[in-house]
This record gives C-alpha cells, structure tokens and sequence, in this order.
C-alpha cells in the first residue's frame, strides 16, 4: 500500500478511536482527572519503549513548541467540557482545528491545497459547526471550545513537522506520549494543589483504557502525518464526528436530526473530496 492511500486510512481510524476517548474523559466525574489519569497512562504505558527508541534527534525543538501548546490545549479542554453538554462541546472543538491547521501550513510553512482538497476542509469545518447550532452553547464555552480547537491546529502542525524531523517517527511519538504525559499530571496537581490524584485513584480503570486508545488514535495521527501533508490530513482525523454520532444515535438513543444528518453528509463530502 501506497504512503498516499496509507496516510488517510490512518487518519480516519484515528478520528473515530478519537471521539471514544473523548467521550471516556467527558464521562469522568473529575475532567482534570480523568485527563490526567489518561494521559498519565499513555506515558506509564509507552515509557519502557523510550529505551527502544532512539532520541529524536532534530526535533526536540517541535517537541518543546508542542508541549507549551498543549498546556493551554488541555487547561482549555477541560474548561469546556466543564460548561457544555459533549455533543456541542465536541464539534465545535473538533471544527476550529482543520480550518486553522490548513491556514498555518498554508500560510506560515507553504503547502499547496489543491481546490477540491481545500473545498472539502472547508466543508468539514463547516459541518462540524453546524452541529452546534440549536444546541446549547453559552458564550464562555464557545470561546473555551475554539481555543481548544486553535490550540489543537497548533500542535498537530507543531507535531507534523517534529514527526519528520526525528530519526523516525516512533521515536517522536513515543517521547510526545511521555512528556505530555508528565505534563499533563503536573499541572492538573498544581492547579488542584495535588487533590487530582485522589480522583485519578477513583477513575483509574476506565482511564487506562482511553490511555491505551490515546496512543492508537494519535500514534496513528502522526505516523500519517509523518507520509503526507498536514491540512488534508488533519481535517481528514474530523471524520470520527461520523462514528460519534453513530454511537450517540444507536447506543445512547439521542435523535438523528435533521441538523445532524446534514452535518454527518456534509463530513463524508468533504472527506469525499479531500480524497478525490
């Protein structure tokens, strides 16, 4: 199989194991904790292969850029997840980043966008947000919810690059996992001056598993982004909105409206021609 047929099949399994680990942190009684918990798994998890792999030589510069995003990306996460419902929260994140992401590369680091290509990262945007109307948004969540997406554009370009640059892409995605990791638990026990962990205690199992799903769903993001360009990809990651609402509509009896089979047509058009 080709880089350029690989590299898209990636990305939209990543999308869709994305929206379940999502939704695992949604569902914690502690967001902090549960993101914490989840992150702290993935860097539990992956440390042994950090001895594996070799130092991602050429890239702690994207390293160190990714992981000074992520400290405003997951204070923004949680803040949303904290003032909206998952359903409104989620696509509203999830719709800011493919556009941003494709205007940085586009802007700051020069990829070409071919017309379909761009129409369809347009057209997913578009559709993600659609799915917010008629849902309730408060003002203060809509901004928690497009810095999260912003923050999300910034490091997936951070990370494109610094997945290139290292001496393979395991060895970045491995360091990424470990050091976001620390991070993560760090700061959520500063800012709950350390009660985090009692919390982390009590949601631990479900955790480790959306820790195990984290390195799947990104380790399979950036080893794609490692063979193609990053704005069709990253927008092509949005498709797990899909599976969202499959899951949403079939096990947690929600309705398919009209709002939302328009937005599910308008993702898998955009998909559509992105890979046209």
């Amino acid at each position: 199989m080709t880089p350029a047929t690989l590299a898209p099949l990636l990305m939209i399994a990543s999308g869709s194991i994305h929206a379940v680990v999502n939704a695992i942190i949604k569902g914690g009684r502690s967001k902090m904790a549960s993101r914490a918990a989840t992150d702290g798994s993935s860097a539990v998890i992956l440390l042994p292969a950090a001895l594996l792999v070799p130092w991602p030589t050429g890239a702690w510069g994207w390293l160190a850029a990714s992981a000074v995003v992520h400290l405003l990306y997951l204070y923004a996460m949680i803040r949303t997840y904290e003032a909206a419902d998952f359903s409104a929260a989620y696509p509203a994140m999830r719709g800011t980043a493919p556009l941003l992401t494709a205007a940085i590369s586009v802007a700051v680091f020069g990829e070409h966008l071919a017309l379909p290509v761009a129409a369809g990262i347009a057209l997913i945007g578009a559709a993600l947000f659609a799915l917010v109307f008629h849902r309730h948004l408060g003002r203060q969540a809509l901004g928690w919810a497009v810095t999260t997406g912003s923050t999300t554009a910034l490091y997936t370009v951070a990370d494109a690059h610094g997945v290139r640059a290292a001496p393979s892409p395991f060895a970045y995605i491995v360091w990424d996992f470990v050091l976001i990791g620390i991070e993560s638990v760090a700061i959520f026990a500063v800012a709950t001056r350390g009660r985090v962990f009692a919390d982390m205690r009590a949601a631990w199992r479900p955790c480790v598993i959306a820790g195990a799903l984290s390195i799947v769903t990104y380790g399979l993001a950036l080893y794609a982004l490692s063979l193609g360009p990053t704005a069709p990809l990253a927008a092509l990651r949005e498709t797990g909105m899909v599976t969202a609402l499959i899951i949403a509509v079939v096990f947690l009896k929600e309705r398919a409206t009209a709002s939302r089979i328009f937005a599910v047509l308008g993702i898998l058009a955009g998909a559509a021609l992105i890979l046209s």
